[in-house]
């Protein structure tokens, strides 16, 4: 206890090396300068304050401990990069505070700390002091292996999630929210059931609005105090590492949120935006837009991932809306934006900062994954770092997430129509390391829910949506379900309401859940399906061209040449006699998952358990196996 009480008591102050190497941007434990650390001077404990606002005529800090005045408690600025900073003697942890800034104009401006670790639960807006110090974390063996394994070799299967409305709370409350520890009893014993390896967080950062989902935040050091502490928040992420999942949270470094009280105009200028508001706003989102060439936003940005790693150890960051950052007229119409410096559109310092973080951050943590949301086909995003590319170890794949969805929704008569919709993933695959999503994107604003967007009848549509699932995690790509749609969600997602558990009550729901749990189970346990994502290697079309019958058949392989898989898929009402089937050797082919299981929710047609091929000649193999193809049903078989 004496040694854990000596770190909270040590002195904070800012250097002449930490200001300069803030001003280079690379001052990669800016946090534990910058915001509210419990210090001690002159034998007195307190709190020392740091804030950067170089514009600023001067800064005072204010709260409840002296009343708000605004004149009591006057910072000192330390040196040229604009860094104010106060020891304040008798304060303690939980303080709750702001900074008052008086701008160039004489304006006094009222902001929460941008590095604070802890905020006032909304409405609220003032930081508090918080000492993250003295955890007691149980996960060296989870964070000893992260680093020495190759995400691309290993399974990869994440459970997108609100945590707001995966569950409500039976208390009453108006929210209705789980803290941080009730939820992590609930999700980690969903995903050990459910055979996930990963979930991925959204809305966890501090933001206002409930309905932002967490996407414009003002907070980027802060976990939400909507349900709980950051120390409740380590505990979470701590319960989840000792289940053997790992944590992937929602980053968002591609706007912030202008609310007075935020980062906007920060100290009377735009500091941490661009101030051309050709480049520093979104129109479309009313948002506002990082300088990315600004060293010490750089820092902020960087520092923050790496605060979310060392204190949360959290395994990897999903970065929205990465075409908006490197895309200078995204979402713009002319003269709303600024061309860069050679007459082109691409953002020249998002390109420098995507490599200066992934740099850092990879190059220092290898296992820690950093994922790119990124919509267009813009080249390299994923690659070595120290290279032309952006560095990111994955991208989300949302060419095949479009070409899905599209395909899926389509009546049967006229998927033949689009039958290449479905294989046209596969001849781009090697060109990145992608993660197919089915993110909370597609699930909302009229979009319908995933089983909703199935044609036909209610059995229809679950088994539609069995067949597609199966094409996903038979398909070269890590995975990401957003929650609900694993046991059919009907509704669309909403923030304010949970999940319909309800429905698990019901036949083709619980069958839905239950074949997905066999479906993750077989992802995890088969290194065909995982080991070799992001080239031709483990992957190869046995009939990629029947589209008079909407039928797919194709081989995961593994390195080793074990426990190879087959699978077939009918997208049609139809029943195929007889159906033939290419295959690449003249083996017995094992039934391991039929869809059409009535334990499933299916119709409860049956396939051989085993196929023996024949040396009859098929779609341009050698060899092939004759079944019966039942209507909208997908088989895997094991070779």
């Amino acid at each position: 206890m004496a040694k854990a009480a000596a770190k909270h008591l040590e002195k904070i102050f800012i250097s002449d090396d930490d200001m300069y190497l803030f001003g280079q941007g690379t001052h990669y434990d800016i946090y534990k300068k910058l915001g509210a650390h419990l210090s001690e001077e002159n034998g007195e404990k307190g709190v020392y304050f740091a804030v950067w606002a170089p514009n600023a005529t001067a800064v005072h800090v204010v709260g409840n401990f002296n009343s708000w005045n605004e004149e009591s408690h006057p910072m000192e600025k330390l040196g040229e990069v604009g860094i104010w900073g106060l020891f304040i003697p008798g304060l303690k942890d939980g303080e709750v505070y702001k900074y008052l800034i008086t701008a160039w104009d004489g304006r006094k401006l009222y902001k929460a700390d941008p590095y604070a670790s802890y905020a006032e639960l909304r409405p609220g807006t003032a930081s508090i002091v918080y000492d993250l110090s003295g955890f007691a974390w149980k996960d060296d063996a989870w964070m000893a292996e992260r680093d020495k394994k190759d995400p691309n070799k290993e399974p990869m299967a994440i459970y997108e999630c609100h945590m707001g409305s995966f569950m409500k709370h039976p208390d009453g409350t108006e929210d209705g929210f789980y803290n941080y520890r009730e939820f992590a009893k609930r999700i980690v014993e969903y995903l050990k059931e459910m055979k996930y390896t990963h979930v991925e967080l959204m809305g966890i950062s501090e933001h206002p609005f409930d309905g932002s989902w967490g996407y414009q935040v003002t907070g980027y050091y802060a976990p939400t105090s909507r349900y709980g502490t950051p120390k409740d928040f380590m505990y979470l992420v701590n319960e989840l590492h000792k289940a053997g999942v790992g944590v992937i949270l929602d980053w968002v470094p591609a706007h912030f949120c202008p609310d007075a009280f935020g980062l906007a105009e920060f100290d009377g200028r735009c500091i941490y935006e661009h101030p051309d508001p050709r480049r520093g706003e979104h129109p479309d989102w009313g948002t506002k837009i990082f300088n990315f060439g600004k060293p010490e936003v750089k820092n902020f940005l960087i520092a923050n991932v790496l605060y979310w790693l060392r204190e949360f150890h959290v395994d990897g960051i999903r970065v929205d809306a990465v075409a908006s950052m490197l895309y200078l007229d995204y979402g713009k119409q002319d003269g709303q934006w600024l061309p860069n410096e050679n007459g082109g559109n691409e953002n020249l310092d998002a390109i420098v900062f995507f490599q200066h973080m992934n740099s850092v951050v990879r190059g220092t943590y290898p296992g820690f994954l950093t994922i790119a949301e990124e919509s267009t086909a813009w080249p390299k995003v994923t690659s070595d770092i120290g290279t032309d590319g952006l560095g990111f170890a994955f991208k989300w794949n949302m060419g095949w997430m479009h070409d899905f969805c599209e395909y899926m929704k389509l009546d049967p008569m006229f998927r033949k129509g689009d039958h290449y919709g479905l294989t046209f993933a596969m001849t781009y695959n090697d060109s990145e390391n992608y993660i197919l999503p089915l993110s909370h994107d597609e699930v909302v604003h009229l979009k319908c829910s995933m089983v909703n967007k199935m044609p036909g009848y209610q059995v229809d549509k679950y088994a539609n949506l069995r067949v597609g699932y199966t094409y996903m995690f038979g398909h070269c790509g890590k995975k990401l379900l957003f929650m609900g749609q694993e046991f059919g969600q009907e509704r669309e997602w909403s923030e304010a309401r949970e999940l319909d558990w309800f429905l698990l009550g019901e036949r083709y729901n619980k069958g839905l859940q239950d074949y997905m749990k066999e479906l993750l189970e077989l992802y995890r346990k088969t290194p065909a399906l995982y080991e070799n994502d992001n080239n031709w290697l483990s992957f190869e079309w046995m009939n990629a061209d029947d589209s008079d019958r909407s039928t797919y058949s194709f081989i995961r392989k593994s390195a080793d040449g074990k426990n190879n898989l087959l699978f077939v898929m009918n997208l049609t009402p139809m029943k195929w006699e007889k159906y033939r089937v290419p295959v690449p050797k003249k083996k017995k082919y094992k039934l391991l998952l039929n869809s059409d299981e009535e334990r499933f929710g299916g119709f409860g047609n049956k396939i051989p358990s085993e196929i023996a091929a024949e040396a009859v000649e098929c779609h341009f193999h050698d060899y092939s196996m004759v079944f019966d193809l039942p209507p909208y049903t997908a088989a895997i078989f094991k070779y």
